[in-house]
């Protein structure tokens, strides 16, 4: 069914949203203040998700995207091209401010203006790639597993950009390439993902580590070493192949630089670094704590995290899942930085928290939805949010990256 329909707002998730014949109606590509011709592909009672077919008036917001894989049959990494950049900006702490409020149940939470990427574009310090049916390597096409295939990411880092021209793979078995790099450092990386977990016979002129990640997720590493290192605000980081790590460097500082405002620590505090990885937040912490607890639970970012605090002796490294580890801390928090992944915090997690009621809570997330759902709880818990501040980690694409800052007014349970 074709239906002509004015938009009105933007969804989590990217599509522009309006309502026809009462129901609410999801568009993908398009904007806010337009009118589009659209072709409803998904019915449901209450809502429908709609297919654009032609944009009739166009938003001011509208730019033509300048990536040739941009759009409903490209690659699917990127969402929002066709809108300016300062749009995109308003877009997120619009989207954070409808999550916080319909699903966090948080009466007009204080949302402050998304700190920018400098460019908006070749940020990406990492990418995985997989091989293309025709030949080639590129991205998969959403939630699919077909893979349109790319010469070129306009979002990738420089370094990223020139290791992908440089690479000539005709590997049979190869499931994955994923590349990393220190943009401070100039490290990169090659990670191989192969069918029979074989490492292959490689020649490489350009000085570059490269490791072979087996199914069983041990590693092997073929030229150079398993690691690389990056800085951020300063402080030098060991990643392993494996290893999480933000991917947009230049934010990362952002994120550090936000935390360490928020807790503005005096040298005394005990504070929670939970889904601390390889310790972006847990070194600068240390450097302005009494005592950090960092908590991981991958092994590989806790060999990191060792390197990483290496001679900081107020720094007590934990591993294992945070749900299991809170039950036994028995210190004081005076505060408490999490990090948790897209998913937000599990049940267990949360209340281990709230559980040991540190004064003061920075959460970090890159999901509005979750985090809205964790902050209805933790506000049921008597943490006040003091303010949400976006950051945009991913220009271009629909994610959301948050730092949020919660203070206990309510000691009972």
């Amino acid at each position: 069914m074709e239906i002509l329909i004015s938009l009105t707002g933007i969804a989590h998730g990217g599509a522009a949203f309006g309502r026809h014949e009462g129901k609410v109606v999801f568009v993908p590509y398009a904007l806010p203040g337009e009118t589009v011709r659209a072709e409803v592909v998904e019915d449901h009672r209450h809502y429908a998700h709609a297919r654009l077919l032609e944009v009739v008036e166009a938003s001011p917001d509208r730019v033509s995207p300048p990536c040739p894989y941009f759009g409903p049959e490209g690659c699917g990494g990127c969402h929002w091209q066709h809108a300016a950049y300062e749009a995109q900006l308003r877009m997120k702490a619009q989207v954070v401010m409808d999550q916080l409020s319909r699903i966090g149940g948080i009466l007009d939470p204080s949302v402050r203006p998304t700190i920018p990427d400098p460019s908006g574009w070749s940020y990406r310090n990492q990418a995985r790639f997989h091989p293309a049916p025709e030949g080639g390597l590129g991205f998969y096409v959403g939630e699919s597993r077909a893979v349109v295939p790319i010469e070129n990411c306009l979002i990738l880092h420089p370094l990223l950009a020139d290791l992908y021209d440089a690479v000539d793979l005709e590997l049979p078995g190869l499931r994955a390439l994923t590349l990393r790099a220190g943009v401070a450092t100039g490290e990169r990386m090659l990670i191989l993902e192969t069918e029979d977990d074989e490492p292959p016979i490689l020649e490489i002129d350009i000085p570059v580590s490269c490791v072979l990640l087996r199914s069983d997720g041990a590693l092997l590493t073929l030229i150079g070493t398993s690691s690389f290192t990056e800085i951020v605000a300063g402080r030098r980081y060991r990643v392993s192949a494996p290893s999480f790590f933000q991917a947009n460097t230049h934010q990362a500082g952002e994120l550090v630089r936000l935390v360490l405002e928020y807790l503005d620590l005096t040298g005394e505090e005990t504070v929670l670094d939970g889904y601390c990885g390889v310790g972006l937040f847990t070194v600068p912490l240390a450097e302005r704590a009494g005592l950090v607890i960092a908590v991981e639970s991958d092994p590989y970012a806790v060999e990191d995290l060792l390197v990483n605090t290496e001679g900081m002796e107020n720094v007590e490294v934990v591993e294992g899942p945070i749900e299991a580890v809170l039950p036994d801390v028995e210190e004081h928090l005076d505060a408490a930085v999490v990090d948790p992944p897209r998913t937000g915090m599990t049940p267990e997690a949360l209340e281990g928290l709230i559980r040991l009621a540190p004064e003061q809570l920075v959460y970090v997330s890159c999901d509005p939805a979750t985090l809205a759902r964790d902050a209805r709880r933790l506000a049921e818990a008597g943490y006040r949010l003091v303010e949400v501040q976006p950051v945009d980690m991913f220009p271009q694409t629909y994610h959301i990256e948050t730092v949020s800052l919660w203070r206990k007014e309510d000691t009972r349970m």
